[in-house]
């Protein structure tokens, strides 16, 4: 038995009917399309109509409360100064003193007047102070109410006779004392400083603000942003006591226009979504077809480029398993990453003497705190030690959750070879220096040596003519004798200073006085200062504590700021080339009740002083202003200094010159 077929509904309509289906659609939407541009830009237009006047309106509220809020607070301040004068607690004298303030703040005002029963003014605010009978007609008119009701009010805003403007607001406060009329205080607002002062600028940069009375007089106006356009206005009564003024807001913004870009905005944004469609089906059909080589290419290219790395890579879960290391990370340690991955620790490649570090560190990341940067030491498998940098950072998935961690891991074994050849070459250039600072004092020691030997040589010939003509007297021979070994222990004291000074050794750090060094480098720097007819002046006291530190490296300090101190002040008056070292204990207390001593060295000199733009490379490497130096000297000079654990700075001598500063901690300051 066959089964029947059942057609399905597009099989019964006829060709015809099916052409006409496959247009009724789209005409359908077209027409929706054309109403839907018709309507919305209308729409549109109402809506942002209703919204400018209904911002307009809150604005306008907002300004009439500001209004109201700074004259209430002008109110209770003249009402504070009419209870002083009642209670007699602000005189006169006082007046003008005690207003300038709040006029200073309250721009608002134009003036404020004491007047006296009869009308007189006791003070103002003016230098220049009116009677009563010169306020406007509505103003005294407003006065004489006041005192009748005995209460503050406002008067209609008007011109003063006998000027063209301003329009003034006067507030009168009647002062009474036991029931008797004694006065008033009329505090005169200028009413378009009212609009300028309470109004604010972006409100007045988009509406006219005009204040009128109840007859619709204009008795101020701002317009900063320009006239109004009259398409979106709104009036406020403003009420004062005794006065009714009108606040009315004309916005300069014109009506929106009924075809904005909001039309060819939709036009262009239904053509691109029927162009976004077309791409968006033609990209859905091909991205099947490429994810799997891009897929292929993608895995291909992440093996390159880990088995191209040099740096290791190591990820860890949240529970410290591994959970992948490159070839990099693995040829590092000498272990395959079949035997790494899914180790817990302790892990083959941590040293023995290091394992209560990696345990802290290992708590640490089960903890969630993982120190971002740090240096370690890993071992090879075959037991080798080297340094390690790792920089871990948190592995985290595509829904942003956290899995563990992952580190990179660099071998430092070089970087560290380079940092000891680096200081190696350093020592090599701070005896370097040393020799340079020598070669600059040679003529100068010369000089020096050639003094000694001298008076030696005269004495020696004395005593050798004495002999000769046979005068040899003990007695007459020891003076001569005593002022040979003077100076030739003077000359050999020069000599053994130099020796120390230049000889070749390695930092050696024992307790030593900072007075000892500085006696030790005196000649060194009598010579350069002699040359440049220099007075040394030393204040070291005797009982500063010892200092842990290099004589030698110290001293090398102390000569090198003495000599361009020296050189400083070589073209400035003879009378002013004074150069001083100081010492003297400085002592900080911190909040954890510990002590720290440190012993302040200080080289004065009222030589040039550092320009500003020198002050910026001044302790830089290979800087210097001089044309022969080498531009090394402060550089060694504060390397040494924070190797001693203190500090080397500079300041401005106050008399002129720089001051340069050293601090070494002194023996026993940590209680």
């Amino acid at each position: 038995m066959t089964t029947p077929q059942i057609s399905s509904p597009s099989h019964l309509l006829s060709p015809g009917r099916r052409h006409l289906l496959r247009w009724v659609m789209p005409i359908l939407l077209v027409l929706l399309f054309l109403m839907t541009l018709i309507w919305l830009p209308r729409q549109a237009q109402q809506m942002e109509s209703s919204e400018r006047q209904e911002q307009l309106i809150a604005d306008s509220l907002w300004v009439e409360q500001a209004i109201r809020f700074q004259l209430s607070r002008d109110d209770e301040s003249m009402r504070l100064i009419a209870r002083e004068i009642v209670g007699e607690h602000l005189k006169k004298e006082q007046f003008r003193t005690r207003l300038n303030a709040l006029l200073r703040n309250n721009r608002e005002f134009y003036r404020v007047t004491w007047f006296n029963v009869d009308g007189k003014p006791m003070a103002s605010t003016d230098d220049f102070p009116v009677a009563r009978n010169a306020l406007s007609v509505p103003s005294q008119q407003t006065e004489e109410h006041s005192r009748t009701i005995r209460r503050p009010l406002y008067s209609a805003p008007a011109v003063p006779p006998g000027i063209a403007e301003p329009v003034l607001m006067d507030y009168h406060i009647p002062l009474f004392r036991d029931n008797h009329y004694i006065g008033s205080v009329v505090a005169s607002y200028s009413v378009s400083r009212v609009l300028n002062e309470m109004v604010p600028w972006w409100f007045a940069q988009d509406n006219e603000i005009v204040l009128t009375d109840t007859d619709d007089k204009v008795v101020a106006r701002r317009t900063a942003g320009g006239p109004g356009l009259n398409v979106y206005t709104h009036r406020r009564e403003l009420e004062l006591p005794g006065l009714t003024l009108r606040l009315h807001t004309n916005s300069t913004k014109s009506a929106p226009k009924l075809l904005p870009n909001l039309l060819v905005g939709s036009v262009i944004v239904l053509s691109l979504g029927l162009l976004w469609s077309l791409w968006a089906l033609w990209r859905d059909i091909n991205r099947r077809m490429t994810a799997e080589d891009a897929l292929v290419n993608e895995v291909s290219f992440r093996s390159a480029m880990e088995n191209s790395l040099v740096t290791g890579m190591r990820a860890r879960d949240l529970e410290g398993r591994i959970t992948y290391v490159n070839p990099a990370f693995c040829k590092m340690v000498g272990i395959s990453a079949n035997e790494l991955v899914g180790k817990i620790p302790p892990m083959p490649y941590w040293a023995p003497e290091a394992m209560d570090e990696y345990q802290e560190r290992f708590s640490n990341v089960l903890a969630g705190r993982v120190t971002p940067q740090f240096e370690t030491i890993f071992q090879r498998i075959d037991g080798e030690r080297f340094p390690v940098l790792i920089f871990e950072s948190p592995l985290v998935d595509q829904n942003g959750k956290q899995t563990g961690w992952m580190g990179s891991i660099l071998d430092i074994t070089d970087r560290k070879r380079a940092e000891d050849l680096n200081r190696m070459q350093e020592e090599k250039l701070q005896a370097s220096a040393r020799l340079a600072s020598m070669g600059e004092i040679a003529s100068t020691l010369a000089h020096e040596l050639n003094q000694p030997l001298a008076a030696i040589s005269s004495y020696t010939t004395g005593a050798l003519n004495m002999m000769q003509n046979g005068a040899l007297d003990p007695a007459s021979l020891q003076p001569a004798l005593e002022k040979i070994n003077t100076q030739a222990q003077r000359a050999g004291h020069v000599i053994r200073s130099v020796h120390q000074f230049v000889k070749k050794r390695e930092p050696e750090r024992q307790p030593i006085s900072i007075k000892s060094i500085v006696d030790n480098v005196t000649p060194l720097i009598e010579l350069q200062a002699q040359q440049f007819l220099v007075v040394l002046q030393t204040a070291i006291p005797a009982n500063l504590p010892n200092v842990l530190g290099d004589a030698v490296l110290l001293e090398q300090v102390l000569l090198n700021l003495t000599r361009n101190a020296i050189q400083a002040m070589a073209a400035i008056a003879p009378e002013r080339r004074i150069l001083r070292i100081t010492a003297a204990l400085d002592r900080n207390t911190s909040s954890s009740q510990s002590s720290q001593q440190a012993i302040i060295v200080s080289v004065i000199d009222q030589g040039h002083g550092i320009p500003p733009e020198v002050a910026a490379g001044l302790f830089s490497p290979f800087f210097s202003t001089k044309a022969e130096g080498m531009g090394m000297g402060l550089n060694i000079c504060r390397t040494t200094i924070e190797f001693h654990g203190g500090t080397l700075t500079y300041a401005n001598n106050p008399t002129g010159g720089t001051i340069f500063r050293f601090s070494l901690p002194a023996q026993g300051s940590t209680n």
